[in-house]
């Protein structure tokens, strides 16, 4: 099973912007959709953003027009360019499959604040 590995968190003041990345273990290539999911302190996990093989997208309503998602299959990476930061969008990043219900304790921190 191919596990992921991201990075690219931190602290980020309202209004500005962090990319994440996310390395796989194995080939991304077969896959058919990748998505990042975030957590914050309380709440359920929720997917934020889906790439699928043939390049389209998909977002959730608070993020539509300041994230983008992309993939580069060859180098096995899944990225998250975030834009416009709000305090919302703190939470742990993760990075997998679409419709993932498993768990991880990896994942990379974002802080948006003053």
């Amino acid at each position: 099973q191919v596990q992921f590995v991201e990075s690219g968190g931190g602290l980020a003041q309202p209004g500005g912007s962090l990319r994440l990345s996310c390395i796989a273990s194995g080939s991304i290539s077969d896959i058919f959709a990748l998505a990042w999911y975030r957590q914050a302190p309380g709440k359920q996990r929720e997917k934020v953003a889906v790439v699928f093989d043939d390049g389209d997208t998909a977002y959730v309503d608070s993020v539509k027009g300041r994230f983008t998602i992309s993939r580069d299959n060859s180098v096995k990476g899944v990225y998250l360019q975030m834009n416009s930061l709000k305090p919302e969008d703190t939470a742990v990043y993760y990075c997998n499959v679409n419709n993932w219900s498993g768990y991880s304790d990896r994942g990379t921190q974002v802080t948006v604040s003053l």
